[in-house]
């Protein structure tokens, strides 16, 4: 799918709502690579410090655990978080120039567990402003295989305090309680759909409960030129490649914070 300029209609979806989704941006051949490349990682079995760390246990989450940073290990992940499709939707959104943060690729197996409600800048802590997530589904994502589940309107609350998460559930600790009157909903998503979310919004998944379905997806993280600090564990990047050095806020860390 073509996107150019500032979509308007897009542009007021994501200001009232807090998210939009863009359907088809890439093409199935595209993230069949990209699953094709961390399946190689994943068979290559290693560990790699601080990008994949599988475990020993039967967790379908230790033996397909998230890749973190992959784009510092893949030249792949690399390109698709600076892709120009996704460059020209962030800045349509934001209004302004836009730097990489962060990337993720998840497997989440069958019988995996979700992630609880949460809020993407209560770990990133960009100031003054946000983080907006652009999320790939790389295969067919529903309620079954734990697809992504959103609560409009949440983007323009403040970081709420989270409380503690079902551990039976969820591998992240934190859960945000949808605020009263306000419900999550899901979003059901194609191979190569994006869904672009404010990081305010309160958003999380269930568990995948489908007999056989992964439900892969790659995540990248932006923020606007404008942002001044932004957690230690973010390494911004302009998206032509240069590193874009940002003092460090506090109180961040690694998105979810997984129980031991």
């Amino acid at each position: 799918m073509a996107v150019t300029g500032r979509d308007t209609t897009m542009v007021r979806r994501f200001e009232e709502d807090g998210f939009t989704v863009v359907r088809g941006l890439f093409g199935c051949e595209e993230t069949d690579r990209l699953c094709a490349e961390f399946a190689a990682l994943h068979a290559a079995g290693r560990a790699v410090p601080g990008h994949f760390l599988p475990g020993p246990t039967a967790d379908p989450l230790h033996r397909y655990p998230r890749v973190m940073q992959p784009h510092e290990i893949s030249a792949l992940a690399r390109r698709f978080l600076l892709d120009a499709r996704l460059r020209v939707i962030l800045e349509g959104l934001l209004g302004e120039e836009v730097l990489a943060a962060q990337s993720m690729f998840y497997f989440k197996p069958p019988g995996a567990r979700g992630q609880a409600l949460h809020q993407d800048n209560f770990y990133l802590r960009v100031e003054p402003g946000t983080c907006v997530a652009a999320w790939v589904a790389c295969e067919e994502i529903d309620r079954e295989n734990g697809g992504l589940e959103v609560v409009p309107g949440t983007h323009r609350m403040d970081l709420f305090c989270p409380e503690e998460s079902d551990a039976a559930l969820s591998f992240a600790r934190e859960y945000v309680a949808p605020p009263e009157g306000l419900t999550a909903v899901p979003v059901d998503m194609r191979p190569g759909d994006v869904l672009f979310f404010n990081g305010s919004l309160v958003h999380g998944s269930q568990p995948n409960r489908s007999a056989g379905r992964f439900r892969r997806s790659f995540i990248g993280h932006y923020v606007g030129r404008s942002a001044e600090r932004i957690g230690g564990y973010y390494r911004t990047v302009s998206m032509s490649g240069e590193r874009v050095s940002l003092p460090e806020s506090e109180r961040a860390g690694p998105c979810g914070t997984e129980w031991s």
